[in-house]
């Protein structure tokens, strides 16, 4: 196996998941405390873990260019092929518009620096023609791009911790939950934040049909989100207290007390380029999956849409979002945690079990039935937990 290309889609995963939603995990998490907001994020990426598995297993008896709406057709039908084609359509292009607001607000930032002549919406658009042409041109170029990024990316989190470390206290570390709802409360924000399955039919396709490779990647890569993560949660939990995490519940009020805390600027400006690259890993990541999703869609028996057309269709739309109606869409990221549920869980689990049915052959993920049960549940859970926090019961 060519350890380069395992080496770049493992941060390909990586990247994807580790977006600039971990900077809400803190506020996310408030009242559950450092010790139990760490237990319910080694359960989600367990479970996510767990299906990334699964979906190694299915792809093991398809084409390596087989995206989700190809292996949901052979297996579930025309109905399960409908279902994962709206959630992926729905998820990524919700995810899309929403990196494409937040880049290009970034963006346009830096490009007032120059000149104030520039249009507001300029900074989206540059965002969306640079992440669309290297997305267009090759994986190979996503995966190296996306390794520069998640390099700096790192540098700037290294010193993000640094700063914090010092001043974490164990007192607040050990602080425990004020309610035991706000652990089912927590979960669909922290159960997005391991989102990263989209992306892998596009890894398939990069890797081959490789299991044991596959397997490291899906593991490996979705295991440093977490220590991430809990690192981070270490200092956020450890130098703000829960009071005050719960008083400032916007991103903005977050980062303005944890520079109050360590009494340095610096620190906004580290978060600040920290969010700014982590919104252009998840772009690439996200917008790879469903370029790749969107070119098999578009793609006849004679010949498969070109790059160019297919890049047309998966950019176009969220960009149009982004510059139009940024907020209504922005808005339905609320909805995303649905869409990744059916994508993430139950389609993994249904497909499984409808290929156990038919062979027993090849790679199989341990669990059994048992497994795929326990994942549906936990789609269950989390889609009940949405839907309370929608009417405001949670």
């Amino acid at each position: 196996m060519n350890k380069n290309k395992l080496f770049g889609s493992m941060l390909i995963i990586a990247g994807t998941t580790i977006g600039a939603g971990m900077l809400a995990l803190p506020i996310a998490s408030a009242g559950l405390g450092f010790m139990v907001s760490t237990a319910v994020m080694v359960v989600i990426w367990a479970f996510m873990a767990y299906t990334a598995l699964l979906m190694i297993e299915v792809h093991q008896f398809a084409s390596k260019d087989a995206t989700l709406h190809t292996l949901a057709y052979k297996l579930l039908g025309r109905k399960g092929q409908a279902v994962a084609s709206f959630s992926m359509m729905f998820l990524f292009y919700a995810l899309c518009a929403a990196y494409i607001a937040g880049g290009g607000e970034q963006v346009y930032e830096k490009l007032k620096m120059i000149s104030d002549d520039f249009p507001i919406q300029s900074g989206a658009i540059i965002f969306t023609l640079i992440i669309a042409s290297v997305v267009t041109i090759s994986t190979r170029s996503v995966d190296l791009l996306n390794r520069f990024f998640f390099i700096i990316k790192f540098v700037v989190l290294a010193f993000m911790l640094a700063f914090l470390f010092p001043f974490t206290s164990v007192e607040k570390l050990v602080h425990m939950p004020t309610s035991n709802a706000l652990i089912f409360a927590s979960l669909p924000v922290v159960f997005t934040s391991f989102g990263f399955h989209g992306s892998i039919p596009s890894i398939v396709k990069y890797i081959g049909k490789d299991i044991k490779a596959l397997r490291f990647i899906m593991i490996t890569g979705s295991a440093l989100p977490l220590v991430v993560y809990i690192l981070w949660q270490l200092v956020s939990h450890g130098t703000v207290s829960s009071s005050v995490l719960l008083e400032n519940d916007s991103l903005s009020a977050f980062i303005k007390a944890l520079s109050l805390v360590v009494n340095n600027s610096s620190i906004s400006a580290l978060v600040s380029a920290f969010a700014n690259l982590a919104l252009a890993t998840s772009f690439l990541g996200v917008s790879l999956g469903l370029f790749d999703f969107i070119q098999d869609v578009l793609s006849s028996k004679e010949k498969r849409a070109s790059r160019v057309f297919a890049s047309i269709v998966t950019f176009l739309p969220p960009l149009g979002f982004a510059l139009f109606y940024p907020q209504g869409f922005i808005k339905a990221l609320g909805f995303a945690a649905f869409a990744l549920v059916i994508l993430a869980l139950f389609l993994p689990a249904a497909m499984v079990y409808k290929q156990r049915q038919s062979t027993n052959e090849g790679y199989q993920v341990a669990g059994g039935n048992l497994g795929l049960v326990l994942v549906f549940l936990f789609g269950i859970s989390i889609i009940c937990v949405q839907i309370l926090q929608i009417f405001k019961l949670l």
